[in-house]
């Protein structure tokens, strides 16, 4: 699949990044939290004690500018794997693996494989979300995308953050689990690496084989929970903001014991840590001065935390406000390894390494773009934010999503339910309720709402009949459409746009049909 490394390739990095001709290759560790907001964790001006999150931001990269590759959760997964458009690799919208044949597709080349013929170990631990086999449909694990090993999630911690009862290891199910998924996730990576350990030193020498470690954390994600004496630290412990809060800060907590961990096996400093989150936050109030939130293709939908710390090999203390996205994780890998990216497989991302290095000129061949059967497309540019607008309807039962919202209400307004005075009742239809009936009605509704696989071919023929054009510097809360005002940058962006649809829209493979379903 050409990833292999190439003599021009190596000189090259050699000359312009910190990894020259015969240098340790950095261990990798992605931190990739799930409905975290952009106004958040502390370090972004948000209200949640995040020390050592900020501490990572002080001594590397900050990006002021970063992006999700998608407004929700599976498809933004698998642009982080892939560096190329979710529908290119096969993922639509959200999944659900009990009426989804859809998946990360196996054809596909992972950042896990990349680095794993590049002479890494691999492990992915925590959330997985693009498609796995445990519902009767043949879906690929995870060590068929290029990890070792796998400690994991179908979707979210069940039943809730506390005391889980769905990971499963390598294939099997563990059962309960005592503890806070993000905890439980750092102890489970802890083991691995002490195994990694052991196991070179029964072999009489220590471990030199770098390791790729993927750590996707379901904080803040509802169903949410915290320790009390945390969640006291923001509100009242029946408040969802309260609890939001403290999943973030547990989460913290959780990375700093990470941490801690590499400095005493004396990898931190040879250890590049990417932290960032899958889509912005449910809460409108998480997103800042931003427009929209989780789902939506304005800047509150996508624009994430994104942090880049590694002693060895990057600047630090360093702001940087070029717009980047996850999308540019794997070609910025590459480079900075000095190691071919996929051949013959068109990345929709860019190698970050010069921002990140302060060495040579970053260029992006393509805009960043995004795409949602729901709400759209939007496309980014410079100082420009293009948003269309679908220019169909799909074919979802509104009448009985809307039955099914006023009988949540009633249930909650019948036990004075919390979830009535806490927050937006919308948005939490969309979270899940504490309240069983409430839950019961809220999953009916869900499903009424879900992706529908038959929907590919008219989505394939879709477009778009609206069109808005915003200049973020003077505008970053997407309030007035420059269109009119800049109609060469306007017809710009918009030929731009349609064109990556158009690319996207074709390799996106068509799930209704059997011959894609066994990849």
């Amino acid at each position: 699949m050409g990833v292999g490394r190439r003599v021009s390739a190596v000189v090259a990095a050699a000359l312009l990044f910190p990894l020259a001709l015969g240098a340790e290759r950095p261990n990798i560790v992605i931190l990739f939290v799930d409905d975290l907001g952009y106004r958040d964790i502390g370090v972004y001006g948000g209200p949640v004690s995040t020390p050592i999150l900020d501490g990572l931001a002080a001594g590397g990269v900050r990006f002021t500018d970063f992006h999700s590759g998608s407004g929700v959760c599976s498809s933004s997964r698998a642009v982080v794997m892939t560096g190329r458009h979710h529908i290119r690799a096969g993922i639509y919208h959200v999944i659900n693996d009990r009426s989804h044949d859809m998946h990360l597709l196996e054809r596909e080349v992972t950042i896990a494989e990349l680095l794993k013929s590049a002479g890494y170990s691999t492990a992915h631990i925590g959330k997985w979300h693009m498609g796995l086999p445990f519902h009767g449909r043949d879906k690929p694990t995870p060590d068929r995308h290029g990890f070792d090993y796998w400690f994991v999630t179908e979707n979210n911690a069940w039943p809730s953050h506390r005391n889980p009862v769905n990971f499963v290891r390598n294939g099997t199910r563990v059962g309960e689990l005592e503890g806070y998924s993000s905890h439980l996730m750092v102890d489970e990576a802890i083991v691995w690496l002490d195994a990694r350990r052991f196991h070179a030193r029964a072999h009489g020498k220590e471990p030199d084989q770098p390791f790729f470690l993927n750590i996707w954390f379901h904080e803040p994600h509802a169903p949410i929970a915290a320790p009390d004496e945390v969640v006291a630290k923001y509100g009242d412990l029946d408040d969802p903001a309260a609890i939001y809060s403290g999943t973030i800060d547990n989460t913290d907590r959780a990375i700093a014991r990470l941490v801690e961990k590499l400095k005493v096996d004396d990898e931190f400093d040879n250890t590049l840590i990417v932290y960032a989150s899958d889509n912005g936050s449910y809460r409108q109030d998480r997103v800042g001065e931003l427009r929209g939130k989780k789902g939506s293709n304005f800047e509150g939908g996508h624009r994430v935390p994104g942090i880049f710390h590694w002693p060895g090999g990057i600047a630090r203390g360093r702001v940087e406000t070029e717009p980047a996205g996850v999308v540019d994780l794997l070609p910025t890998f590459a480079g900075l390894l000095g190691i071919d990216p996929p051949s013959g497989v068109h990345l929709d991302g860019a190698d970050l390494s010069p921002l990140l290095t302060g060495r040579g000129e970053f260029k992006r061949e393509q805009p960043l773009f995004w795409f949602s059967p729901d709400a759209g497309a939007a496309v980014r540019d410079g100082r420009y934010s293009l948003v269309a607008f679908p220019g169909y309807r799909l074919p979802k039962d509104r009448e009985a999503m809307n039955d099914l919202y006023e009988q949540v209400r009633a249930v909650l307004e019948a036990g004075d339910d919390p979830a009535l005075t806490h927050g937006d009742l919308w948005t939490q239809m969309f979270n899940g309720f504490d309240n069983p009936e409430a839950e019961r009605l809220r999953i009916q509704f869900i499903l009424l709402n879900q992706f529908r696989e038959s929907w590919i071919p008219a989505l394939k023929a879709g477009g778009f009949d609206r069109f808005q054009l915003f200049d973020l510097e003077q505008d970053i809360s997407q309030q007035t459409d420059k269109s009119a005002e800049q109609p060469e940058t306007f017809a710009r962006l918009k030929q731009t746009l349609l064109d990556i649809h158009a690319s996207v829209m074709a390799d996106g493979p068509d799930w209704t049909q059997s011959v894609v379903r066994s990849d």
